[in-house]
């Protein structure tokens, strides 16, 4: 028997672009949420969802270890969960009705439980965590173990007594003791699942470490009911030494850092830098970061440190959105990231995100200009999406029905009323796409060239006929004083051959 048995609702076949992809990586926020468990003196197991059949596997666990508490806590490292994807609020649901119906004790913690409480808690979970829930976690576990009421925790949500009134805690905790928690106890799950799929589908072996937690900016699209603005970074040293055990004793080849934002102290950096040449050969990873925190200084000791891949989060080609997001940067930072970035020889790829409101078909020209003029080596599109606590969210409100949220991770809609219809987005995304990868091609690949000319004939067809009527636009007396930007015709860009 054990005290607790924790388990996640990121279940691999459930999500089917993330099944063609095929890059899982271990629940992190799960297993710092059993270390913190650990560290306490509380027994501790985790079920595993990724590649085991949920139901059956969750069930075979519970016999098993007959735990006094189940625990359902999503990754906050993991960018899929933060999406609070539809599929995985149904299984998160069924595996707490499970224990409920077994007179276990549920615990459910994660950014869609943070936002719609009451849906968790009506499924069968007798209390949901807020924040950076480790600490709550611990403390709630060690009261129920000692049959006590848990009293005013900060962070918990519960119901009243049998009431439908929620009882919230004072606040959304921030747990400043992450940073500082023993290594993340990956012996708690079968990393070989992992290893076999990543070998077969790609060659090598990756996995997953973070650095940091949380972001300090505040782009208006983005939610962190987890964290808030709040930023901390683990010792440079301890995380170099974490990579070269991976390395040294799970034969990793290759790491993802599972970061908000990476190198925002450009210090921190060059310090982990010297910390990874100490120990060798520097193991290759990618990050996530923006493209103002790229100096040439920071590019340098990224790539001694092994930096083999930099996703930035650039959104849009027209400073028009960029503002109207508060992404708080400006187009010239996007550019000189790209020209460091090649100099240093690492890999700059763009996160891009189509139908903010205020885009028309001149914000769209800006973006498809900005990846020809810089070439990313590869590219990320998405549509915007309202999550609940963002201004973006609170703008758009009145035009959401009932859908809220993407089933999966490729359903790709605008839940609210976006400038164009979802398949005129999803002809965008497929030229760009064609595009950027003919760009890598054998010169003499016509045939891709043909493939990515027919799909912006597409895009060009389709852009007169699939606006959306009464579609939201910027507010045009906004103080910031947005103005259009100049518009190539598309009919011109396909024809540039330009590049950095």
């Amino acid at each position: 028997m054990i005290d607790v048995l924790l388990t996640h609702s990121n279940h691999l076949a459930n999500d089917p672009k993330q099944l063609r992809k095929m890059q899982p990586y271990p629940p992190l926020g799960t297993l710092y949420a059993a270390t913190a468990l650990r560290a306490a003196g509380i027994t501790a197991a985790v079920f595993d969802t990724t590649f085991t059949e949920p139901i059956t596997g969750f069930e075979a666990m519970l016999q098993e270890h007959q735990p006094k508490i189940v625990v359902i806590y999503e990754d906050d490292f993991n960018f899929v969960t933060k999406m609070c994807l539809a599929h995985m609020r149904e299984l998160a649901n069924e595996l707490s009705a499970i224990a409920q119906s077994k007179n276990i004790t549920v615990i459910a913690h994660g950014s869609d439980a943070t936002d719609n409480p009451k849906k968790y808690l009506d499924a069968g979970a007798s209390y949901i965590l807020n924040g950076e829930a480790e600490h709550t976690l611990t403390t709630l576990c060690t009261t129920l173990l000692q049959s006590r009421e848990p009293g005013d925790i900060p962070g918990l949500v519960s119901y009243i007594s049998s009431g439908n009134t929620l009882q919230n805690g004072v606040h959304s905790p921030k747990n400043a003791s992450w940073a500082s928690l023993p290594r993340v106890a990956r012996d708690l799950i079968d990393l070989e699942p992992y290893r076999n799929a990543w070998i077969e589908k790609h060659g090598f072996f990756s996995t997953n470490v973070v650095s940091s937690r949380g972001c300090p900016y505040r782009c208006n699209w983005c939610a962190k009911p987890i964290s808030g603005d709040k930023f901390q970074v683990r010792s440079a040293i301890d995380v170099a030494d974490e990579i070269c055990e991976l390395r040294d004793l799970y034969g990793v080849q290759h790491v993802w850092f599972g970061d908000d934002v990476f190198a925002l102290n450009h210090r921190w950096v060059e310090e982990f830098a010297q910390a990874v040449e100490s120990h060798g050969e520097p193991v290759p990873f990618k990050v996530q970061s923006r493209a103002d925190l790229i100096s040439d200084s920071t590019a340098s000791a990224l790539k001694r440190a092994g930096c083999a891949e930099i996703w930035m989060g650039v959104e849009s080609g027209s400073q028009k959105i960029l503002d109207a997001m508060d992404k708080g940067i400006k187009l010239s930072s996007i550019y000189a990231a790209r020209q460091r970035l090649l100099k240093a020889g690492i890999r700059a790829c763009y996160f891009l995100q189509f139908g903010y409101p205020g885009e028309d078909w001149a914000e769209i020209g800006e973006t498809i200009q900005l990846i020809r003029d810089t070439r990313p080596d590869d590219i990320g599109v998405s549509l915007s999406y309202p999550l609940p606590g963002t201004a973006f969210f609170n703008r758009v409100q009145a035009q959401l029905g009932q859908k809220r949220n993407w089933t999966d991770s490729d359903d790709l809609c605008a839940i609210f009323t976006a400038t164009y219809t979802d398949d005129f987005y999803h002809a965008l995304r497929d030229a760009l796409h064609a595009e950027v990868s003919e760009w890598s091609a054998p010169i003499s690949s016509q045939s891709k060239i043909n493939t990515s000319k027919t799909l912006w004939d597409k895009v060009l067809e389709m852009q007169s006929r699939s606006r959306n009527p009464n579609i939201l636009s910027l507010d045009t007396s906004s103080p910031l004083g947005f103005s259009q930007g100049a518009f190539m015709p598309i009919g011109s860009l396909v024809t540039r051959t330009g590049g950095t």
